[in-house]
């Protein structure tokens, strides 16, 4: 039996998917400038995803993605808003994908840790001669000025 996709679902990965009954939608009238249309529409997307809740994502990579965003969480949930285009429709659009690309980087493997080196010879030699240098700049101005002598 075929797996049923709902046009609605976010794909964060091949294997990974939050269905759309986990995303939760508020709509309201965006402010600033825009006259009539402005003032009857409701233009405004608020997305909202309960991280903390979400049984779409294996405890370890939820655990990962709390810890990333944990400056944007509003009470375990992941508020996204969107008001720049007139059409509800494009700021939904806009929420969902920045909802994607913020889920996605946070769920991303860390990078592996640096391994120490030891300074080339080379770099050794030029911070040296640096020091020489910087050494002999300070020793030339350090003569003392003699007064002339009656």
């Amino acid at each position: 039996m075929a797996s049923e996709r709902n046009p609605g679902d976010l794909r964060l990965t091949p294997r990974l998917v939050i269905p759309a009954a986990e995303l939760r939608w508020r709509f309201s009238r965006a402010s600033g400038p825009g006259g009539q249309h402005l003032n009857s529409t409701d233009s405004r997307v608020e997305l909202r995803f309960d991280l903390a809740a979400t049984p779409s994502l294996p405890p370890a990579l939820r655990a990962r993605a709390l810890r990333r965003l944990e400056g944007r969480l509003v009470e375990g949930c992941l508020v996204i808003t969107a008001s720049e285009q007139r059409s509800q429709w494009q700021n939904r659009t806009v929420a969902r994908r920045r909802l994607l690309e913020l889920l996605q980087e946070a769920l991303q493997p860390p990078p592996p840790p640096r391994r120490a080196t030891r300074p080339t010879r080379g770099s050794v030699q030029r911070r040296l001669d640096a020091k020489q240098q910087r050494s002999a700049v300070k020793r030339l101005r350090g003569g003392r000025l003699q007064m002339p002598q009656e």
